[in-house]
């Protein structure tokens, strides 16, 4: 029998004569992690929907081995019984439900044409200690965190008796801790003998966990890298998916001047009435012309609040302490409000918040600032047009016009377009939340470097982020939440990631 638990030779796909895939070829051994990793649009998600029946047998050209048989996947129900389950980057759970009827939905334990729902609980009970989560079962999935639903999702892939796991970009919403814990998690189900096949983006995480990684590049098989053969490294994978070395994924600015202040929080707090908290406390905050200030957390320390309390008070805190914008002090009721003072909001869910992904790029782009283009009531079309195609250019957004839905495009892209929309209304101030989740190193890059450019004409940035490196690469200054507070300030030559995790565990 074959060492090989799965083999796609040759695999070819097209979308109304655009080839995704193009002769991929891609094999995995029994019991190994094997990471799948390309830049955004590089058709690793394509691949993977070949694999799991998402796209049907006979809309694909090329054989898809598993278990040493062809196989024929119609649906995604024929992959699953098969033994092959993915988890995709956006869970599939009923938030309304209990854990274990997440587990075992379309999956029930029967008993005479019944579902026997003390077995099914006493089941989910053993399936839950297999993933070490230590929860109640009957507990309702919208009062868990992020990294618990996580776990719930493997959860159910392991009651279908999975052989073959596929986890696209599993660790996007977590934090460092549950990451973490996912990462051992998986290397436990290697040594149970399920295999895994990780999508991911944290070329980190990728470097410690993986067996062996397959690079995919605008829609073929660059390489196959091997561990055991010393081949795994960020300079070798950044350099085979983007076709060239990045020797510094962070590039430098080629001179540092800062100005006036553009910002500042004196002893700043928001109290949130759905909770019954503060969930903002006492934050002092000082933001210069031509700067990036970073703000360093874990999740749920407050950092996200932070940025929505500034930028009109979105979410209807209760405010306490004084703004100042540029010397005046400031009550900002509205985000238009804070569009009007020249404050913008890149959110950290640019799918559900950010963007509008059934139309295309140029509405996406004119929509936040429509009376720049109008006249009585009436949109001027050709200024529209004009505008969205200099925000296309100046951010190399790549789509094959403005009329493309941004839905299709990948999720640098998208980034792009959210930035461009908020660029649009002239911001000084540019509050990026998250900009880089969910994107490959290559579509970083450009980010990094879009948000340099900028600093350069004038702009200050606020950038919060989850990853530790991104933060000390790309600020002049850290501060580090933890609980609503404030609990630290680092200039970035001083910071390093030990001394902001101090400050964010406190």
């Amino acid at each position: 029998m074959s060492e090989y638990i799965l083999e796609m030779n040759d695999i070819s796909k097209e979308f109304t004569g655009v080839k995704a895939l193009s002769h991929v070829n891609f094999k995995v051994k029994k019991g190994e992690i094997h990471c799948l990793v390309g830049e955004n649009g590089a058709g690793k998600s394509t691949l993977m929907k070949v694999l799991s029946g998402v796209y049907p047998y006979g809309t694909y050209e090329g054989d898809l081995v598993f278990e040493g048989r062809i196989q024929q996947f119609h649906k995604i129900s024929d992959s699953v019984h098969a033994g092959i389950v993915i988890i995709h980057q956006e869970l599939a759970l009923f938030p309304d439900l209990t854990v274990y009827e997440n587990i075992f939905i379309g999956n029930e334990i029967k008993d005479r044409g019944m579902v026997d729902w003390n077995k099914t609980i006493a089941e989910a009970e053993k399936i839950l200690k297999k993933v070490n989560l230590d929860v109640n079962p009957e507990t309702l999935v919208k009062d868990l965190g992020v990294g618990k639903r996580q776990l719930i999702e493997i959860a159910k892939a392991l009651s279908k008796d999975v052989k073959l796991l596929i986890l696209d970009e599993p660790t996007a919403a977590l934090n460092e801790d549950d990451s973490e814990n996912l990462l051992r998690l998986i290397q436990e189900l290697k040594k149970q003998g399920i295999t895994c096949i990780m999508i991911s983006h944290k070329l980190k995480e990728v470097i410690s966990i993986a067996d062996k990684a397959t690079v995919i590049r605008d829609g073929v098989t660059i390489c196959t890298l091997d561990a055991a053969n010393d081949e795994i490294s960020e300079s070798t994978i950044i350099k085979n998916m983007v076709g060239r070395e990045i020797n510094d994924i962070y590039p430098k600015r080629a001179k540092k001047q800062f100005g006036e202040t553009v910002l500042e929080l004196k002893n700043w707090s928001a109290y949130d009435p759905k909770l019954g908290r503060h969930v903002v406390k006492k934050a002092d905050l000082l933001v210069r012309k031509g700067e990036i200030i970073g703000i360093a957390g874990l999740m749920g320390s407050g950092r996200t609040e932070l940025a929505l309390s500034i930028f009109g008070n979105a979410k209807s805190y209760k405010l306490q302490g004084e703004m100042v914008v540029e010397g005046k002090l400031k009550v900002l009721k509205h985000p238009s409000d804070a569009i009007h003072e020249g404050i913008a909001y890149v959110t950290e869910d640019r799918k559900g918040d950010g963007l509008f992904l059934i139309q295309d790029i140029k509405n996406n782009i004119s929509i936040a600032n429509l009376n720049e283009l109008s006249k009585n009531g009436v949109i001027n079309e050709n200024e529209e047009i004009k505008i969205a195609n200099e925000y296309k250019d100046s951010l190399h957004i790549k789509a094959s016009s403005l009329e493309q839905i941004v839905g299709n495009l990948s999720g640098g892209n998208q980034q792009k377009v959210s930035l461009g929309k908020w660029l649009f209304v002239g911001p000084k101030l540019l509050l990026l939340d998250e900009p880089t989740r969910g994107i490959d190193v290559g579509a970083k890059y450009e980010i990094y470097t879009v948000m340099n450019k900028l600093i350069e004409e004038g702009l200050s940035i606020i950038m919060i982020s989850s990853e530790l490196g991104e933060v000390l690469g790309m600020s002049d200054r850290i501060y580090v939440m933890a609980q609503g507070e404030i609990m630290g300030e680092l200039s970035s030559e001083k910071a390093d990631q030990e001394k902001i995790m101090q400050l964010a565990t406190q």
